[in-house]
């Protein structure tokens, strides 16, 4: 099973386990979850393609005492709700489980409606958020169901776009030691980096949580390392998590390279998904090559 496909037999099971959880809609993934609803009407909550009702609607049940889980693909659940995120869960501070599904590009043939490079810069605008961009299923699964405990904010972004091996754990996970260089993978993007890199003499760290961000964890193995050239190499808008990596590392001077979805232009174009990773030099060749001249 894809993350998606996943989070959702973990939704429907913990639907069952969990009588304060409900889970709002807004049509998209309705169909899967049609059999959960039939077992717990008052808890499935679909309004139909009104993204500002639903947040508004988990907010209500946030103060109610619920744990709401709210899903939808996610241009239309942070970007077209970030008013509602804003106010009816930040600012009346309630939690929230957001779930969100078609990550920057998963679904190019549905054109830019359905885009959102921009998810995570715009919720990184709002304090208290924990925002984890799993790389594999199993992580995927993992991060949910850690998240329903509890009464924060979290947003838990999943993608079509996966790694081989799933890689549990808190922080930054060192993958590969080396010295000229520390390499940040986040989520999806850690096979490509690894590939980009195996002829390189870098540290690759990962992880499927960028907020908190782990400045710590940064820290010692940019000490580890002997370096401070940094390059982040993020599956959305590129830069989003550079303050944080200059906050970490705002004692000694430093270097960063950030690799992401462009800034500069947008990119309009179809096709496949692997166009455009390399329309925003996000495959693995384009990288290798970003890299290289960085450290070079």
């Amino acid at each position: 099973m894809d993350m998606r496909e996943t989070f959702l037999k973990a939704t429907a099971e913990v639907l069952d386990a969990d009588p304060n959880v409900a889970v709002v809609l807004a049509d998209i993934s309705a169909a899967q979850l049609a059999f959960a609803a039939r077992k717990h009407p008052d808890r499935v909550v679909n309004v139909g393609i009104r993204e500002q009702l639903m947040m508004s609607t988990a907010g209500g049940l946030a103060l109610a005492g619920m744990r709401p889980i709210v899903h939808t693909f996610s241009s239309f659940l942070v970007e077209r709700a970030f008013e509602q995120i804003k106010l009816d869960l930040g600012h009346q501070d309630t939690g929230a489980v957001l779930v969100s599904a078609g990550a920057s590009y998963d679904m190019p043939t549905a054109g830019r409606t359905h885009q959102a490079p921009g998810d995570v810069a715009l919720i990184d605008t709002l304090p208290g958020w924990t925002v984890h961009v799993p790389g594999h299923p199993e992580e995927a699964r993992r991060l949910l169901l850690e998240s329903i405990p509890g009464d924060g904010r979290v947003y838990l972004r999943l993608s079509a776009q996966e790694n081989a091996e799933s890689h549990l754990g808190a922080g930054f996970q060192t993958l590969r030691e080396g010295g000229r260089g520390v390499v940040v993978a986040v989520g999806p993007m850690l096979d490509r980096a690894l590939e980009a890199t195996a002829d390189l003499d870098v540290t690759v760290l990962y992880t499927s949580t960028i907020r908190p961000f782990d400045a710590a964890g940064l820290r010692s193995a940019v000490a580890a390392a002997g370096t401070t050239d940094v390059v982040l190499i993020e599956p959305y808008l590129a830069g989003t998590s550079a303050h944080a990596v200059s906050d970490a590392l705002s004692e000694k001077p430093h270097r960063l390279l950030s690799l992401g979805v462009r800034r500069e232009a947008e990119v309009r174009i179809y096709g496949e998904m692997a166009d455009h990773d390399l329309a925003h030099g996000l495959d693995a060749g384009s990288i290798a090559l970003s890299v290289k001249e960085f450290l070079h």
